[in-house]
């Protein structure tokens, strides 16, 4: 007896090459996939005619230090057509780079060098990839968890040398001693009280 055909969007999108599951988030079809197969896979997400996923919206990077891919690579795909989404997860490390999906979705050049650019994230064959939020001197991704809070340099323009200078971060207090105590409980006596307790 022959399998029953696919139905569903989410029992196509399971049995497309390259998709190591599928699962429901708030109503949302996620697919994880394997890096190596995402080209192929993308494309059968556009081409597939019970798919037609047209239209990438975002490319997202999350970081999970603790784990040995830390880094994850969110699309979000949109078809018009059909009025139905994907959002598709992959993982990969600091040095793998991820192949680019651009010449699938031109816009994705966009958001893979933002991605590029906040965590640190390569993608092979992206003919464009530069800093796109930051400044060309930039060091470090500031979106990774381990960037520090203050960054590594601050900039300032020199009126003297007529120019724009990169300094070390200098903070002018360090620390600071919060009570979070309210001022109304903090206060045992009210203004205008003190001649109250007089007798």
């Amino acid at each position: 007896m022959a399998p029953a055909p696919a139905t569903t969007v989410a029992d196509i999108v399971a049995g497309l090459p390259g998709v190591t599951g599928t699962r429901l988030e708030h109503g949302e079809l996620v697919a994880d996939a394997a890096r190596d197969g995402l080209m192929e896979l993308c494309l059968a997400l556009r081409d597939h005619p019970a798919l037609r996923f047209e239209q990438m919206i975002d490319l997202a990077g999350l970081d999970w230090p603790a784990r040995a891919d830390r880094f994850e690579v969110v699309y979000n795909l949109l078809s018009v057509t059909l009025n139905h989404r994907v959002r598709v997860v992959i993982r990969t490390d600091e040095t793998t780079p991820v192949p680019s999906v651009h010449g699938v979705w031109p816009v994705a050049t966009w958001w893979e060098r933002e991605a590029w650019d906040m965590f640190g994230i390569v993608f092979s064959g992206q003919p464009d990839l530069r800093r796109i939020l930051t400044d060309y001197g930039f060091e470090g991704h500031p979106l990774r968890k381990d960037f520090p809070l203050t960054g590594y340099v601050e900039v300032r323009y020199d009126e003297e040398r007529k120019q724009v200078v990169y300094e070390p971060v200098k903070l002018t207090q360090d620390f600071r001693n919060f009570d979070f105590v309210s001022p109304w409980e903090g206060m045992t006596t009210l203004p205008g009280d003190e001649k109250a307790k007089r007798s």
